[in-house]
């Protein structure tokens, strides 16, 4: 498929993806990530690998597109589930049993 990543034409495939970017270590993801083979990538990694450009020369969006279009999954880095917070009073009331009697 031919795209186009900071101004410069590139004709990518599947199948040349995940041969650039096999035995490569993910960095950690602080935005938008793409998943090859198994693992999360940032595309920011993927795009300066596969077109070994510095990655301040294009944008994430350029990257996603491209590799959505390939057939590869990408999206947003998934957000934690905040922590529940108990009330200590009810964690101790469940402890000793809602009623308690003296």
């Amino acid at each position: 498929m031919r795209c186009v990543i900071a101004r410069f034409p590139f004709d990518l495939t599947k199948s040349g993806v995940l041969e650039s970017m096999k035995g490569v270590k993910p960095e950690p993801i602080t935005g938008e990530s793409v998943i090859i083979g198994r693992r999360h990538y940032p595309v920011k990694q993927v795009g300066q690998i596969v077109t070994r450009q510095d990655p301040r020369d294009f944008s994430a969006g350029e990257v996603v597109r491209a590799m959505a279009k390939l057939g590869f999954t990408c999206g947003a880095v998934p957000k934690a589930a905040p922590a529940r917070v108990e009330d200590p009073y009810q964690h101790a009331s469940a402890l000793l049993g809602d009623a308690v009697t003296v």
